[in-house]
Order: structure tokens, then sequence, then C-alpha cells
């Protein structure tokens, strides 16, 4: 299938490694100029520097903290600078702390909106106009499946998250009339460092190895393991690039059946 991505820009954030990586260099072997922002400046650069050596493409990286609204502006207009605009948008963050409700006070639930919330609202802000004025574009918001079930000790994704579902609902209405399609994707337990990072917390609260744990979760999952980044990211650009042309407003799971509600 041709995804029509060749020529396209697309900025993906939090793009140093991880499923962010996995998703600028699926985009960039689909023949697409990328622009990547994390907050550590040398990881960011050698993430870079892999992208060009791998697939040959236009990388453009800058080094941004994506809790600022300064930073997601100027590193949008980097990009509008260096590749003349913005096709493109994989906005994606660091999770919050783990914890339960009670266990946060004000100014981390404060952080946690700011992270997850208000940075999308930002990213999308700071792309729109370039996307206007190219025709179209596609928005894309990674998330996580505490939209759908609530998961245990992530008291502050659990609520924040969902109101970045409620978010693309309403862009993806509000924008359509641009040719702007608005998604969000719903990773499981993609093997990253911070689904391992989780695996040994909860491991350590019961008293058991982190391969065990890790183990234990894997028997809920319907496909029985842990998915890859390279598959999260070919979900990622698939609801990114053209061939999704009808498909706005939705919310895919990535989770090999982790999720057993039917909504």
């Amino acid at each position: 299938m041709d995804l029509r991505l060749r020529g396209m820009v697309a900025m993906v954030a939090g793009a140093s490694r991880g499923m962010g990586f996995a998703v600028a260099r699926a985009l960039a072997m689909e023949g697409a100029k990328v622009s990547l922002a994390a907050r550590n400046e040398a990881t960011l650069r050698s993430a870079g520097e892999r992208l060009t050596k791998e697939t040959g493409a236009e990388v453009h990286t800058y080094p941004a903290d994506l809790h600022l609204a300064g930073a997601i502006d100027h590193w949008a207009a980097a990009t509008v600078e260096r590749f003349g605009g913005v096709d493109r948008l994989f906005a994606n963050t660091g999770g919050p702390a783990s914890g339960t409700v009670l266990s946060f006070d004000d100014n981390a639930w404060k952080d946690a909106h700011e992270l997850l919330v208000l940075s999308s609202i930002r990213m999308a802000r700071a792309v729109v106009p370039s996307m206007k004025a190219r025709g179209g574009g596609s928005i894309l918001f990674n998330t996580s499946t505490s939209i759908r079930e609530p998961i245990a000790s992530l008291a502050l994704s659990n609520v924040e998250r969902p109101a970045v579902a409620a978010l693309s609902k309403t862009l993806a209405v509000e924008l359509a009339p641009f040719k702007i399609r608005v998604n969000v994707i719903l990773p499981g337990r993609i093997d990253t460092d911070r689904v391992r990072e989780l695996d040994a917390i909860r491991a350590a609260k019961e008293g058991i190895a982190p391969e065990e744990q890790k183990a234990r979760t894997e028997r809920t999952i319907a496909l029985g393991r842990y998915g890859n980044v390279d598959e999260f990211a070919n979900a990622a650009v698939f609801l990114l690039s053209d061939a999704a042309s009808y498909i706005t407003g939705a919310s895919l799971l990535v989770d090999g059946g982790l999720v057993k509600s039917v909504m």
C-alpha cells in the first residue's frame, strides 16, 4: 500500500527513543521529512543522526521541553523555516508519575495536566495554521489504554488522558472543513523503557521479579505478549497517512487484545 507520505513534513514529539523514535523512523522510511523534538539534546541529536544514516531522510532536530508553550511554538516555527511547512504531527509526551489519586498534591495534578493535555493543545495550535495553508494534514495524539480502562497506580494518566481523547474528537469536527484529520492512538503494553519501569515498580510492590510481573501481564493479553515499537509505529503511520483518509475522530487500540471492553 502506498501511504503517500513521500515529501511530506512530519513533526514528531518525544522522538529521541521508544515509540516516538519508532514513529519517526517509520515516517522517514516512507519518504517523509521529519522534525524531531525531545528534551535531552544529546539523545535527540544521536536519534537524528541514526535516522539519517538508516533512512537517508531529511531530518531536523530541535531540543524542546514540551511542558513549555514557547518551546513548542519555536519548534514549529523552526520546522516551517527548515522545510517550508508542516503536514503531519505525532503529538507524544512522556507519561506522568505513577501513584494513587490521593497520593498527589495539586502541583502534581497541574504538572500532569500541563504535560498531557495542554501540551497536546499547544502542539495542535502550533501546526494547524501551516496545515490549513497547505490544504490539509493529519494530527495523531499518543495516549494510553487508560482511556478505556483505568490502570492501577496510574491515577494521573487515568484522569488526564481521557481529556486528550475528548480534545481529539472535538478537533476532528472543528478541523474537518480544512481537510485536517485528528485521531488518537492507544498503546497497550509496548516493550519500551517506560513500560519496563512500570513493571519494575509493580514487581517491587508485589515482591516478585520484574520478569514474573511481565509474565503475569502477558497472560492477560489475547496475543500473549508485549508489542514492539515497530508494530506500534506501523499503526501510527497508517493513521497519519492519506491511506487513512476517511478516518478522523477515531481512537485506535494497539494492545494485542489487552483491553476487554466492547467500546
